[in-house]
């Protein structure tokens, strides 16, 4: 894995931060065109914030030095994603846009079309298109890009060096770094939405139980007894879990306090 041996310990010094990207991720990459219109959301890269308005356009916070944060001619946006260095917007003609950092050509989607979802990873990002199909721009030391016979793909995530796919009937497949069994997931069925942390996958299985492989040193990976559980959002070395009532539940790396959710409701 590129620059593994760095990653590990910086993973404890930056897990706050990265607890939203789902990869991170994100944290949410699934599709958010709404019925009547666009669906307001937020996406967290390491060290910036981004926020896409109920009007299209885009709003950002943070550290902006590669230019992460200048999304202000943005308009027609329907869903954003974020990552340590670069931010990416779908637009509602199925377009894309990326400003950033684009050591590795994480920004190149110039190109892309028909796409209805996009999930970045810190130094490559992945696009879903409509017809099932993906595409992904950047590093490919680990094969993350290698994603060109995928189909029937209903919703994708982006980790530190791996890409998951979600397809329609329910399995999972993943390409990239396996080092630590991120990709492990060729026996997942019933899952309704994936999620990629720096070095873990999650998966939320229809009946609300959540799976979960890779990298577990800090109890990420600890989510046998969650039930209810309906989205989930994977950090670098966290992973959290929204329940049906509202409620948030959270394993995993607490150096920050970023698994203190004990007390949120209401939560959507």
């Amino acid at each position: 894995m590129k620059n593994r041996k760095m990653l590990l310990p910086a993973l404890l010094s930056i897990a706050l931060a990265f607890s939203l990207i789902l990869p991170a991720s994100v944290l949410n990459m699934t599709s958010v065109m709404a019925q009547e219109g666009i669906m307001p959301m937020v996406a967290a890269g390491e060290w910036h914030v981004v926020g896409l308005k109920s009007d299209g356009t885009v709003v950002a916070v943070g550290w902006n030095t590669e230019g992460q944060c200048d999304i202000d001619g943005w308009t027609d946006i329907v869903q954003v994603a974020a990552c340590e260095w670069h931010t990416v917007g779908v637009k509602n003609d199925g377009t894309v846009v990326a400003v950033g950092g684009n050591g590795a050509g994480q920004c190149d989607v110039g190109g892309w079309g028909n796409i209805t979802q996009v999930a970045a990873g810190p130094y490559h990002t992945v696009g879903l298109k409509s017809d099932g199909n993906v595409v992904a721009v950047g590093d490919n030391d680990d094969g993350q890009c290698d994603v060109g016979g995928w189909t029937d793909i209903k919703q994708v995530a982006a980790g530190y060096g791996h890409t998951v796919g979600l397809k329609s009937d329910g399995n999972v497949v993943a390409v990239g770094d396996n080092d630590d069994g991120q990709c492990d997931v060729g026996g997942w069925t019933g899952i309704k939405q994936v999620a990629a942390g720096a070095l873990h996958t999650v998966g939320v299985k229809n009946d609300g139980t959540v799976v979960a492989v890779g990298y577990k040193s800090s109890g990420q990976c600890n989510v046998g007894n969650w039930t209810d559980i309906k989205q989930v959002a994977a950090g670098a070395l966290h992973t959290v879990g929204v329940k049906n009532d509202g409620t948030v539940v959270a394993v995993g790396y607490n150096g920050g306090g970023e698994c203190n959710v004990g007390g949120w409701a209401d939560v959507v």
